[in-house]
């Protein structure tokens, strides 16, 4: 095994959208890190996902189909299939056109992967992209409330606080508040949360690198809000939260320095300049910019928080290529590697 694994590991994917780019990546993906002994069960439509291997050239010959959880746990191939339900009509998985049936499929998908790992089948959950206004409106229940994998794989799974983390070369950007309207960002700040987070990215930047890690905490306001000037978070309930997790680290014994809060876009370049192994970002799209801008399609998206390992793509459903061959899998492909890591790291643990 090239990766130097140990122990086996086993990755439960919930492959997305049926009607986007996520069947193709999750075959091709798994396919590929097959190589590197790691083994994956797609969780999701055995009709759609064949279409997907022929397409780009996955030997679906040697892929077993299977319907019960047991059999995933008895099953030692190194890529099988769950599709526990009746496979999607063929006008309900049609590329690049996402329905109400796939939107339900979506979400059941996610949770029989998820609850793979909880029963113990599985080591890590990786998922694949959605479509979330699909899924909230596809009339499955409790689908009215999903904002995203984070917040209902935290809810399921009782989670109080996830955190969503980006992770791509050995660096890590965390996330205050996650999918909320930009209105609603300032108010949603607080300083459990943002020291929760700032926790979260030590922790996951210690995880990648081993040794001492330095996180610089992003500030909400232009400018670090100069001295109240251009606003009063950033001196009111940022900083006082970057001293509260100093002063957790130095009781956990753990080896980190902090710095913040800095004007967002210092705080990056110096990070991409090597200078800071995390930065804690306060809103989404003030991370996801930077990092997309920077290492799309190498980026993960990994959820902090969760008493299991869940990673995913750092990307969206591409209903523009679906069904085309095009959709890159470089993304997944790290998710799913990245799954792996952390899942053998807790188990060494």
């Amino acid at each position: 095994m090239r990766s130097g694994y140990e122990h086996w590991v086993r990755l439960a994917v919930s492959i997305g959208c049926p009607s986007g780019i996520g069947p193709e990546i999750s075959v091709v993906a798994a396919a590929v890190v097959s190589l590197d002994g790691v083994r994956s069960v797609l969780v999701g439509d055995a009709s759609v996902l064949a279409q997907a291997a022929r397409l780009r050239g996955v030997d679906w010959s040697k892929v077993p189909v299977l319907r019960t959880r047991s059999d995933v746990d008895r099953c030692a191939a190194p890529l099988c299939v769950l599709a526990p339900w009746t496979d999607l009509a063929e006008d309900e998985r049609k590329p690049g056109k996402p329905c109400p049936a796939g939107g339900r499929a979506q979400l059941r998908w996610i949770d029989e992967a998820t609850d793979l790992v909880t029963s113990g089948v599985a080591h890590a959950v990786v998922t694949g992209p959605v479509a979330k206004d699909v899924i909230a409106r596809s009339g499955a229940p409790g689908a009215e409330v999903f904002r995203g994998h984070t917040e209902h794989i935290a809810r399921r799974l009782g989670a109080q606080r996830p955190i969503m983390v980006f992770v791509a070369d050995d660096m890590a950007v965390a996330l205050v508040t996650t999918h909320l309207p930009l209105s609603r960002v300032a108010e949603a700040i607080t300083q459990d949360k943002v020291m929760a987070a700032t926790l979260a990215c030590v922790e996951t930047a210690r995880a990648l690198r081993k040794r001492q890690v330095r996180v610089a905490v992003a500030a909400l306001n232009p400018h670090a809000g100069e001295h109240g000037l251009l606003g009063h978070e950033d001196d009111e309930v940022i900083a006082p939260a970057v001293c509260a997790a100093r002063a957790e680290l130095a009781v956990q014994g753990m080896d980190a320095l902090l710095a913040g809060p800095l004007p967002a876009e210092a705080a990056f370049r110096i990070a991409f300049d090597g200078g800071y192994d995390g930065v804690v970002a306060m809103y989404h799209d003030q991370a996801t910019i930077p990092m997309k801008v920077r290492y799309f399609g190498r980026a993960v998206n990994y959820t902090a928080g969760l008493p299991i390992v869940r990673t995913s793509v750092d990307h969206g459903t591409a209903y523009d290529i679906a069904g085309t061959g095009k959709a890159d899998v470089s993304s997944m492909i790290e998710a799913m590697r990245l799954g792996a890591r952390l899942a053998l790291s807790r188990q060494q643990a």
